[in-house]
């Protein structure tokens, strides 16, 4: 209930032909739709009720350097202080990303495997602002995709009346990232590709700009799993972001965890074996629609 206060259902994708034409594509049926939810405003939510709910203890800005898996312990440096501590635990789940320190320690470990992947493309975000007077200035009950072969811009309606937009394009070659190293090849390429997101869209070029060019990484490896140590999330499964599944995919290991515990009573060693074992074709397949 608190997720849907902050979500904007889109019914369909709309989709914007370089002429300017629209086509509306349901994703289901009337009363159907996915979400468009502010990552950040999802955070907040979710740590709100893993504190307030559950009582758990957050501990801001501590960054693991190492864990050794032997002992179960965790090790850490306060990112502002210096300040560095130890900390044992009966479980450690290394949640923290498609760059984790939790599974950079695996990898030194005995029979890890482990595959990095960039793809040729990156990604750069825009902003368009919402109306002077708060509404929207596309359709807010949809996903905008500008579909252009080797290259597409996305819009997802956020609750202020604004859009969060992302430009995917290859790294290399002629309609690429670098063709756009100056202004004028940045202004003349949006007005020439997207142009009624041209129209609408105010100091695009500085925009375009004051957002850093990212990169799209496929992460593969296993197994997920030392002694009492456990790798979920990005951290052992991080993937492209076109099918729009890398958070949900996130969740789902936390919803097949807890239907393990329940089936086997806190046994964490059966436990963690079959998770490892449940969600790595999954985690694999995922990973190949998305791409």
């Amino acid at each position: 209930e608190k997720v849907e206060k902050i979500a904007i259902p889109m019914h369909g994708r709309m989709v914007h032909s370089i002429d300017g034409d629209l086509s509306f594509q349901p994703y289901g049926k009337e009363d159907q739709a996915i979400y468009s939810v502010s990552r950040g405003e999802l955070n907040a939510c979710l740590l709100e009720q893993a504190e307030d709910k559950f009582g758990v203890k957050l501990h801001f800005n501590w960054k693991c350097k190492t864990v050794d898996f032997e002992s179960s312990t965790a090790h850490f440096i306060h990112s502002e202080t210096g300040e560095e501590k130890s900390v044992k635990a009966d479980l450690i789940f290394g949640t923290d990303g498609a760059f984790s320190a939790v599974r950079s320690q695996m990898q030194k470990t005995r029979r890890f495997n482990y595959q990095q992947e960039y793809i040729p493309h990156g990604y750069r975000e825009l902003l368009l602002p919402a109306n002077e007077d708060g509404s929207f200035k596309l359709d807010k009950k949809a996903l905008h995709i500008w579909p252009r072969g080797q290259y597409m811009l996305i819009a997802l309606p956020n609750l202020d009346g604004s859009f969060t937009c992302t430009l995917f394009m290859p790294y290399e070659g002629k309609n690429s990232f670098a063709s756009l190293e100056d202004d004028d090849a940045v202004d003349k390429f949006f007005k020439e590709q997207f142009r009624d997101f041209y129209d609408i869209m105010p100091d695009l070029v500085q925009d375009y700009r004051s957002h850093p060019l990212s990169d799209l990484v496929i992460i593969r490896c296993y197994p997920w799993v030392r002694n009492s140590t456990a790798l979920m999330g990005d951290s052992s499964h991080a993937i492209v972001p076109f099918y729009g599944q890398g958070m949900n995919s996130g969740f789902e290991d936390c919803s097949v965890l807890d239907q393990l515990i329940d089936e086997h009573d806190h046994n964490w060693g059966q436990i963690l074996s079959e998770f490892q074992q449940k969600r790595k074709p999954d985690a694999d397949a995922i990973a190949e629609l998305a791409l």
